[in-house]
C-alpha cells in the first residue's frame, strides 16, 4: 500500500525543503524525498561551503596586508587541510539544521531517489532497491542541476576538477587553470589566487562575468589582473593533454593557439538540469535543453506535477528556487500569490572584489527601448570604505529617464552582496529616484555609495 500525502517534494535543496516547510505551514501532509544530503548542492557543495573557503582566503589576504593597518606578523602560514575541513564542517552543520527543520515541521523524509510511477504516484528507491511507494495529489520536482561537462574534458577527480573536487582538494595546487568565468569559476579563481596559487582564468565570451553589466565586468577584470591573475577572454579550449601530475590546456584565442600547463584544471562551463530518471516519459511534462518548462507558478504540462529551481532553468540561484517554491506551494493551496519577476532576483558573486546586481544592465535597458539616466559612485569617495582600507569599488544605477523607474543596479566592492537587497526592495516596491533620494542612509556606511549613485544619475551627487 502506498503512503498517502497531500504533497510530495522530490529534492531536498533550497527549493525543495523550503517548499516542504511552507506546505506544512499551510496545513498539508508533506513528504520530502532526497537521495543524498538534505540542503542539496547549495548547503553541501555550493553556496555555503564555498563561502567558508572564500572567507579563509579573505583572511589570508588580510594577513598579508597587515602593514597598511599598522600591524606586523611573522611566519604567516595556514593549514590547507584545516581550511577545507572547516568548510565541510559548516556544510554539515547546516545540513543537520535542515534535518531538524523537517522534524519540527512534521515533514516525512525519505532517503532515496524519487521517480514518477503514474498519475499521483511516486516510487522511492535506494541503490536500486525499493524504499517506499508514495501517493499524492501534488508532486513537486526540485531535483536541481549539475555542472555541464565538455567532451574530452570530463572531471576525472585528479587533474580535472568539478566543483566538488575543487572544494575538497588534498593540497593547494601551485598553478591552476579555471575554465569558465561565471559566478562559480570566478569564485574559485579568486579563492585559489588569494590562497597563493597562480591562476589562469579562461572565458569563451569576450569578457569575464558575461551576465553582468559590461562596466562591472571590466572593473573586475582590471581588479583580477592587478592581483596578478592571468585572464584570457574570447578563448576556446581545444583540448587537454594530461601528464602524471599536471595538465596542459590547448587554448585558441584571437587566432593564436597557446599551451598552458598547470597542476590542476577546474571546469565551470555551465549547468544542466537533473531531468534523467524522473519518470517523465509518458507524461505531458516538456523538457527544453535539460530543463523542465513551467508557467509562472511552477505548473508543468502534466496535471498535479510541478517543478521549481535550477531544474527549470536560469537564473540558477538558491534564493530563486526558494521563492519559486513558496509561490508554487501557495498557488497549490489556493492562496493566489504574486508571480515572481525574474528581474527582481539579485545575483551575487563572492570573489574579491564582490559583485552584486539586480534588474537590467545599461545595455539591455537600451536594447529594450528605454531612454536611460545612469548614475555612478566610486568607493574611493566613501569615508567608510577608505577607513576600512577597501576603497576599490563602484555602484552603478540605471533609471528610465521618462518615469524615474529604477531599471537596474550594479555593484562591485566589499560586501556589496549584503547591500544589493536595498535595491531589490526598491524594485519590488516600484520605487523611483524620488523615493531613493529621500531615503536617509546612515553615515558612515559603505551603503552611502548607493545613495550617491542615485543622486549622480540626476546631477545631484555630493561627494565627487
Amino acid at each position: 500500500m502506498a503512503e498517502t500525502f497531500d504533497l510530495v517534494v522530490v529534492g531536498g535543496g533550497p527549493g525543495g525543503y523550503v517548499g516542504a516547510i511552507r506546505a506544512s505551514q499551510l496545513g498539508m501532509k508533506v513528504a520530502l524525498v532526497e537521495r543524498e544530503n538534505l540542503g542539496g548542492i547549495c548547503l553541501n557543495w555550493g553556496c555555503i561551503p564555498t563561502k567558508a573557503l572564500l572567507r579563509a582566503s579573505e583572511i589570508n589576504h588580510l594577513l598579508h596586508t597587515l602593514d597598511a593597518y599598522g600591524f606586523a606578523a611573522d611566519n604567516i602560514r595556514f593549514d590547507f587541510a584545516k581550511v577545507v575541513k572547516r568548510s565541510r564542517q559548516v556544510a554539515g552543520q547546516l545540513s543537520g539544521g535542515v534535518k531538524h527543520l523537517m522534524k519540527k515541521n512534521k515533514v516525512s523524509v525519505f532517503d532515496g531517489h524519487g521517480k514518477l510511477a503514474g498519475p499521483g504516484k511516486l516510487s522511492v528507491t535506494k541503490d536500486g532497491k525499493p524504499v517506499a511507494e508514495l501517493a499524492a495529489k501534488h508532486i513537486l520536482l526540485a531535483t536541481g542541476a549539475r555542472a555541464r561537462v565538455l567532451p574530452g574534458m570530463e572531471p576525472d577527480g585528479k587533474l580535472i576538477w568539478s566543483y566538488r573536487e575543487a572544494m575538497t582538494p588534498a593540497a593547494l595546487p601551485k598553478k591552476l587553470i579555471v575554465m569558465g568565468s561565471g559566478a562559480i569559476g570566478s569564485e574559485f579563481a579568486s579563492f585559489y589566487l588569494n590562497m597563493g596559487a597562480e591562476v589562469t582564468l579562461i572565458e569563451v565570451m569576450d569578457r569575464i562575468l558575461p551576465v553582468e553589466d559590461e562596466e562591472i565586468s571590466a572593473f573586475v577584470h582590471k581588479a583580477f589582473a592587478k592581483q596578478k591573475m592571468q585572464i584570457i577572454t574570447g578563448a576556446r579550449v581545444q583540448g587537454v593533454r594530461k601528464g602524471a601530475d599536471s595538465i596542459t590546456a590547448i587554448v585558441e584565442a584571437g587566432g593564436k593557439v597557446q599551451e598552458i600547463t598547470a597542476g590542476r584544471m577546474i571546469s565551470a562551463v555551465g549547468i544542466v538540469g537533473n531531468v534523467e530518471d524522473l519518470g517523465l516519459e509518458g507524461t505531458k511534462v516538456k523538457v527544453d535543453r535539460t530543463h523542465i518548462v513551467t508557467d509562472a507558478f511552477g505548473n508543468t504540462g502534466e496535471p498535479g506535477v510541478y517543478a521549481i529551481g535550477d531544474l527549470t532553468g536560469a537564473p540558477w540561484l538558491a534564493h530563486k528556487a526558494s521563492h519559486e517554491a513558496v509561490i508554487c506551494v501557495e498557488a497549490i493551496a489556493g492562496k493566489h500569490p504574486h508571480a515572481m519577476d525574474v528581474l527582481n532576483i539579485p545575483g551575487c558573486t563572492y570573489c574579491r572584489p564582490q559583485v552584486a546586481s539586480v534588474g537590467l544592465t545599461e545595455k539591455k535597458a537600451k536594447e529594450l527601448g528605454h531612454e536611460v539616466r545612469v548614475g555612478r559612485f566610486p568607493f574611493i569617495g566613501n569615508g567608510k570604505a577608505i577607513a576600512m582600507g577597501e576603497p576599490e569599488g563602484l555602484v552603478k544605477t540605471v533609471f528610465d529617464a521618462k518615469t524615474g523607474e529604477l531599471l537596474g543596479a550594479h555593484m562591485v566592492g566589499p560586501e556589496v552582496t549584503e547591500m544589493i537587497q536595498g535595491y531589490g526592495i526598491a524594485r519590488t516596491l516600484e520605487s523611483t529616484e524620488a523615493e531613493l533620494m529621500h531615503t536617509v542612509f546612515p553615515h558612515p556606511t559603505v551603503s552611502e555609495t548607493m545613495h550617491e549613485s542615485v543622486l549622480d544619475a540626476y546631477g545631484r551627487v555630493i561627494h565627487i
